[in-house]
């Protein structure tokens, strides 16, 4: 691989890739006789031109950091954890049941996160001790507990929490005091559900570095991942490690269910993880697996997808696809494609 400076492999490639995805996109959109112009200011007004219109791009980015450091932290010790949404779903359950638990006011949200991580945490524990103990392979059965996950949240919120005479397949309202406060509570402006579950993921952002990159047991982690011979010949002990970092992996992606349910719906809703487990990959890859990369990506997938909402609204005439073409784009120049200007860079570098 062609060497670059720090800097430039870390911020000025990532950006020359997005810039490529974005003049592919507009190539399209002016194939479609819509103006490239002004399809690119829709998405960047929908997303940053008013507060509510941040709000929600910090509320869709939230969900995405959550689900981004759940992949890059498996993605560390060499797991490839497709599972991010069955493990949000289980969280959700766990969430619910603290929520609508009876529990005292004081207590109902802290045991709420805490069930919910616990929850995710065992659902993701369970494949990794599979691949562990029993030779199975981590991405083959993190997909299939996706699909467990969602027939028993299916089953659970239609046998057990849909109230007896309503259609909606839906839990009762949570408890006022299961509320996670939104930020507009502390005199932010905006009306956007963005709440203290953003916080939450700074902090787990945070504490992924310091235990990742500043641990004794992060780097016996990154060991792991770099070469299962070297980590054997090491000493460290690759099952248990192996189980426990799909663990934590599972654990961070229950910040979904945090901030969809507890922050924002109010109630356990079919479908709430909304697709942001799977999103969660390219927001990790794209991040290069690190932290700081992740929160940057889960901001931009978070823009697309407020402005692709105005992007709607402001131009019917463009298809509705486009959203989805722009994210596809983002993902194969950053991620299958982002070395693709490295040689080029480093000449042009080179001569400066």
């Amino acid at each position: 691989m062609t060497p670059l400076p720090r800097w430039a492999d870390v911020l000025l490639l990532p950006v020359l890739n997005l810039l490529l995805a974005l003049g592919v996109t507009a190539l399209l959109v002016l194939a479609t006789g819509n103006d490239p112009a002004v399809a690119l200011r829709a998405l960047a007004v929908g997303s940053l031109g008013s507060a509510d219109a941040v709000g929600y791009t910090l509320y869709y980015a939230t969900n995405l950091v959550f689900t981004g450091l759940a992949v890059a932290v498996a993605f560390q010790a060499g797991l490839f954890n497709i599972g991010a949404e069955g493990q949000a779903a289980l969280a959700g359950l766990g969430v619910t049941a603290a929520a609508l638990g009876g529990l005292p006011a004081p207590a109902v949200l802290p045991l709420a996160v805490a069930a919910g991580a616990l929850l995710g945490a065992g659902w993701a524990a369970v494949p990794g001790w599979l691949q562990a103990r029993r030779g199975s392979h981590i991405v083959i059965t993190t997909i299939m507990f996706n699909f467990i996950a969602a027939s028993l949240t299916v089953w659970v919120v239609v046998n057990l929490l849909t109230q007896p005479g309503s259609m909606s397949p839906e839990s009762r309202r949570f408890p006022p005091a299961a509320d996670l406060p939104g930020l507009a509570a502390f005199g932010l402006p905006g009306s956007a559900p963005v709440n203290l579950a953003l916080p939450l993921a700074l902090l787990a952002a945070a504490g992924v570095w310091l235990l990742v990159w500043r641990t004794p047991w992060g780097y016996a982690l990154r060991v792991l991942g770099g070469s299962a011979r070297v980590a054997r010949y090491a000493g460290i002990p690759q099952a248990r490690m192996t189980v426990a970092v799909m663990a934590l992996s599972g654990a961070l992606a229950s910040g979904v269910a945090v901030n969809e349910l507890l922050g924002a719906q109010h109630r356990l809703l079919l479908g709430f993880t909304g697709g942001y487990g799977f999103t969660g990959i390219a927001v990790a890859l794209m991040g290069r697996n690190h932290p700081a990369g992740v929160l940057l990506a889960a901001l931009l997938f978070g823009a697309l997808t407020q402005g692709g909402a105005e992007l709607a609204f402001e131009m019917p005439a463009l298809p509705s696809e486009i959203v989805v073409l722009i994210q596809g784009l983002v993902v194969l120049f950053a991620g299958a494609l982002g070395n693709m200007l490295r040689p080029g860079l480093a000449r042009v570098l080179g001569r400066v």
